[in-house]
């Protein structure tokens, strides 16, 4: 993952770091946004394939970039990924490959959570937009996100 995207990418703060070795500028995850319990032993010593890695919002715009860019993987294959592959009703969101794919628009969209944590990026090539949201509560996201789904 390092040398395949985080470096290409330049993204020199992300990483699958241990959760007894994180950066004093990491952020705790939290179980509830109302109480002061972490998550420290809700999730893995070591983030991996399905979650886990950390990061920050500028690492994931130059995420979007390099992509996009053709820098991580071949253009061609960028094209592919962004393709939709699952058929849906008009208002449920598609499938290509890695991506979730807005119902009726061209955006695409990554997400994912654990306890404590969430994170949803969205890249709308057609509004020239691209919005991420990372939260350390589980549900810490969702006004922000709802709201700049409205605002889009």
């Amino acid at each position: 993952m390092t040398k395949r995207v985080c470096e290409p990418a330049g993204m020199g703060d992300t990483s699958f770091l241990r959760s007894d070795e994180l950066p004093g500028r990491t952020a705790v995850g939290y179980l509830d946004s109302d109480g002061p319990r972490s998550n420290i032993f809700h999730l893995p010593v070591r983030g991996s394939g399905d979650g886990g890695i950390h990061t920050t919002l500028a690492d994931v715009h130059s995420l979007w970039r390099s992509l996009l860019a053709g820098e991580i993987v071949p253009k061609k294959w960028v094209t592919e990924m962004l393709r939709p592959r699952s058929q849906s009703s008009e208002d449920a969101e598609r499938y290509g490959l890695g991506f979730w794919l807005h119902a009726s628009t061209d955006a695409a969209m990554l997400e994912g959570m654990d306890t404590g944590v969430f994170f949803r990026t969205v890249h709308d090539p057609g509004k020239a937009i691209t919005h991420t949201v990372i939260s350390n509560t589980t549900d810490g996201a969702w006004p922000v996100t709802e709201l700049l789904e409205q605002i889009d």
